[in-house]
């Protein structure tokens, strides 16, 4: 038991190692706030694809995904099919067009500056408040990780779940501080990678026999568990629960932590094979998730006396039964890398809004690139210890921390966006209008309960949001012509940066 420990330990310290080194790396190479905040718009199709599809999953894809599989079977399909159309949409429509918009409107770093820009708004108020929503919904997004990073030290290495919280966040937040958005692209890059391996071999190698046989054995156990139209218990699923399944797709087109890799990719020319990257990743890593939490069901009934009392553990105790120690230590890290690679990002892009959009909007307009850069630092430890009290509950669950932050983000930013992309008569009331209303319905709509209120609040959210963006622009007398003419040059943009 002491050699096991040992070997599953020094395993999560050479990796540790290996990202801090990257970290280091990524800091010689971080000289002014662009690079610290888009790593100078550098990244390949690689990296980009990779840490926006790192940087998306989370611990969310090792811990709630398998999670939600065990305990609802083939209904998860629907949260996996909406996520994956998301993503390739976000791809499609979206990357291209914010990656030339925001170099257009002034080499815009982040989204709350992006949106000033794109509409002229000569009171910083868009900004400003755009921050805000961004700084509200990342410190639960940020919590869901430190939540899963408790439960992964406290699994391993039997730590009080406090203890273990207050370690993964040091292990997140060292070489962030230092190395920025190149040490977060770069080693979202490796730990993606890692996760879609572990994620293919932990659920073949707990399979014992062919997938034929895993469904005969789930269909003698429980039917209900191969249906997608019925839940466990052979209760019909109705349309809300679809929905409210589906929409999660929704969420993407407003995810701050995913949108700057569209900014940062060096290419319009690349972007094309960063969406076949990310779409390919994404599905073989969420059905490797899915796989898991199904092959869990039978280990569980035939290994374990009981029922697993929280089902969002079951890819590490695959891990921790099934494999030689030093093996186990390295696909343990994979959940240790999702992790990370989000926190991460989300730490970054909250430390962006608060430098950038608050500090030196409000306070000092202007503030050299190193002083932005300083104060980001700070504000990535500052951030960091106010999610970290939100993560103290042992009892918070990572898919419900994230799905209250994705929903917030989908709908108070998704349809401002999109709606910013492609409609050439939008103001800034009506972005302003959007953002406030999508972030108010999340909150309130979060808060009831009971039929119509069951739909997962992205949807009216989002129906609010984008009838507020058009009402509000047109009441107030749509765009200015000289907003009409940087929607123009931005289009022309769009072939020239090709």
């Amino acid at each position: 038991m002491i050699e096991s420990s040992f070997a599953v330990t020094a395993t999560f310290i050479v990796y540790l190692i290996a990202m801090q080194a990257i970290g280091y790396m990524a800091y010689k190479r971080t000289l002014n706030s662009t690079d610290y905040f888009l790593g100078g718009r550098s990244l390949g199709p690689w990296p980009a694809a990779l840490s926006a599809g790192a940087s998306d999953m989370s611990g969310w894809l090792l811990l709630g995904l398998p999670g939600y599989a065990y305990a609802a079977g083939f209904e998860s399909f629907w949260l996996a099919g909406g996520l994956l159309l998301g993503t390739w949409l976000n791809w499609l429509i979206c990357a291209k067009r914010l990656r030339t918009y925001s170099i257009t409107t002034d080499n815009a770093l982040t989204i709350p500056e992006f949106l000033s820009r794109r509409f002229e708004d000569k009171s910083k108020l868009l900004q400003t408040i755009s921050a805000f929503f961004i700084l509200l919904f990342f410190l639960f997004y940020t919590s869901s990780g430190l939540v899963a990073g408790g439960k992964l030290f406290e699994t391993v290495f039997g730590l009080d779940y406090a203890v273990a919280v207050v370690i993964g966040t040091l292990c997140v937040v060292v070489y962030t501080l230092f190395g920025g958005f190149l040490a977060v692209s770069w080693t979202d890059l490796v730990q993606g990678l890692l996760m879609s391996a572990a994620l293919m071999i932990v659920p073949i190698a707990a399979m014992n026999g062919s997938p034929s046989d895993l469904m005969v054995a789930l269909e003698a156990k429980n039917p209900e568990l191969l249906t997608m139209f019925r839940g466990v218990s052979g209760e019909p699923l109705s349309a809300i629960a679809i929905i409210s399944l589906l929409a999660w797709g929704l969420g993407y087109f407003g995810q701050p932590h995913i949108l700057a890799r569209f900014k940062a990719t060096r290419s319009n020319a690349d972007i094309a094979t960063a969406r076949r990257i990310a779409v390919g990743w994404t599905a073989l890593s969420m059905a490797g998730a899915i796989l898991a939490g199904l092959v869990g069901i039978l280990y569980v009934d035939n290994n374990l006396t009981g029922t697993l009392e929280d089902s969002e553990r079951i890819f590490m105790l695959l891990v921790n039964s099934m494999f030689h120690p030093v093996i186990a230590g390295i696909l343990l890290a994979a959940i240790l890398a999702a992790i990370m690679s989000t926190a991460d990002s989300q730490l970054l892009v909250s430390s962006s809004a608060l430098a950038e959009d608050f500090y030196k909007q409000v306070f000092r307009p202007n503030a050299s690139s190193d002083e932005i850069v300083k104060i980001g630092r700070w504000a990535v430890i500052i951030l960091s210890t106010i999610a970290l009290l939100l993560a103290m509950n042992p009892d918070s669950t990572v898919l419900g921390l994230v799905s209250y932050a994705w929903a917030g983000f989908g709908a108070a930013f998704g349809p401002a966006l999109l709606l910013s992309l492609f409609w050439r008569d939008m103001n800034r009331n009506g972005a302003l209008a959007g953002i406030v209303i999508g972030a108010l319905t999340v909150v309130i709509w979060k808060q009831l309960t009971g039929g119509i209120f069951d739909l997962y609040e992205i949807v009216p959210g989002f129906v609010f949001a984008t009838v507020s963006i058009v009402a509000v622009s047109k009441l107030t007398g749509g765009a200015s012509d000289s907003v009409k003419g940087r929607f123009d040059a931005y289009q022309k943009n769009l072939v020239e940066f090709d």
